[in-house]
């Protein structure tokens, strides 16, 4: 396996795993995670921009050919550089927005590399930050972000609110 920078031309393939981060997403919390038609479609730009911008970190795990299939993408990590509220003395953190490794080859510690590859990416960058979000039953997240040096620091609240007030 090699962990590398992606690039424009890894796009299509990274396409299909965001199709299935969100899917899996939406199975958790409709909710929350109630996507538009085509969500991975809708990614495609900001993927493309995401893949030359110097204060992203987008890596891809890439498997290395097998007999007669060629080397195919087999998990990305996409992550930017956002400003932090201007109340706060930090000014900019890094923040992981998605993770994925293809189900056969999750186990095989190819998650952890993806996120420590990113912290050393984002230390490059002069952040001093990382931030993440995951799904309150994404408990393998956790437990992944856990044993790489992360630590709960919120915990964000849903409220539905149906109709409109005074609505009977």
């Amino acid at each position: 396996m090699e962990i590398r920078p992606a690039t424009p031309l890894d796009i299509p393939s990274v396409l299909p795993m965001v199709a299935q981060t969100c899917a899996l997403h939406e199975s958790w919390d409709p909710a929350k995670y109630g996507f538009r038609p085509d969500p991975a479609e809708m990614y495609r730009r900001w993927l493309t921009a995401r893949s030359t911008d110097p204060r992203a970190v987008f890596l891809v795990a890439e498997r290395s050919p097998v007999g007669d299939e060629s080397a195919r993408l087999i998990g990305f990590l996409i992550g930017t550089v956002e400003k932090e509220l201007p109340i706060y003395r930090l000014a900019e953190f890094g923040f992981i927005h998605d993770l994925w490794v293809d189900p056969d080859y999750r186990h095989e510690g190819l998650g952890r590399q993806l996120v420590m590859n990113a912290v050393e990416s984002f230390r490059n960058l002069g952040v001093e930050q990382i931030r993440g979000d995951t799904a309150f039953a994404n408990e393998s997240a956790r437990t992944l972000f856990t044993a790489c040096g992360f630590r709960v620091s919120t915990i964000e609240m849903l409220c539905e609110v149906k109709g409109k007030q005074g609505s009977e």
